[in-house]
């Protein structure tokens, strides 16, 4: 069965289905995203592309006077994150490396990533030429409002290309949007005709349940 997408990248049958593995491109602040020793800063925000946009190589970011780039990307709400989907330059272009820091109020700059822990040290695939998937500890990335990813070590020494930066993961506002559709307000429901004859046929019965 082939997989449908609607226009924010997410997987339509994921979200029929209520799984947890969806694309979280619709909850990045999109106009905040930006980045350190960008060729051209701009060039952050046009890493985040739809999901059907994923592979496309006309838009996006190189780093500047060396090879390593900050990428920060916040989000409009509390997300677990549970894998990046990366597709990178190719050659010389490929950076090797991703840390990824998490919740940091701006982005983090390269001496205080030197003198930061990351969440993650991620070696990353060469020769690469779709999207690669690489999943995350769910535990490390289970309330995350913003990321900062910082790539280097590529393979020509120079410049890193990136081409897409997107995330899968859940968001609780969807869980609890569900319960809100079962409730039925009292007021609403003692005038239901529905409701009368289903209380009628249940005479005698005193109902508790609120």
């Amino acid at each position: 069965m082939s997989e449908h997408y609607d226009e924010d990248g997410n997987s339509v049958q994921e979200e029929i289905a209520g799984t947890e593995m969806a694309n979280l491109y619709h909850v990045i602040n999109r106009d905040n995203v930006h980045g350190l020793n960008l060729s051209v800063p701009e060039d952050a925000q046009s890493v985040i592309k739809t999901w059907s946009d994923r592979e496309d190589t006309t838009r996006f970011a190189d780093s500047g006077v060396d090879d390593q780039l900050v990428i920060h990307v916040p989000f409009t709400q509390n997300v677990r994150v549970r894998s990046i989907l990366l597709k990178l330059g190719r050659g010389e272009l490929t950076p090797r490396h991703l840390r990824i820091y998490t919740n940091h109020a701006n982005i983090v700059d390269f001496d205080e990533a030197e003198s930061t822990r990351p969440q993650l040290n991620i070696s990353l695939l060469e020769g690469a030429t779709t999207v690669t998937e690489y999943p995350l500890r769910a535990a490390a990335f289970a309330n995350v409002h913003s990321l900062s990813l910082h790539f280097g070590d590529a393979i020509g020494d120079e410049t890193s290309r990136i081409y897409y930066v997107g995330f899968k993961g859940d968001t609780r506002s969807v869980q609890k949007e569900g319960t809100h559709k079962l409730v039925v307000p009292a007021a609403n429901a003692a005038d239901a005709p529905l409701v009368d004859r289903v209380r009628d046929k249940a005479a005698g019965q005193q109902s508790t349940a609120r």
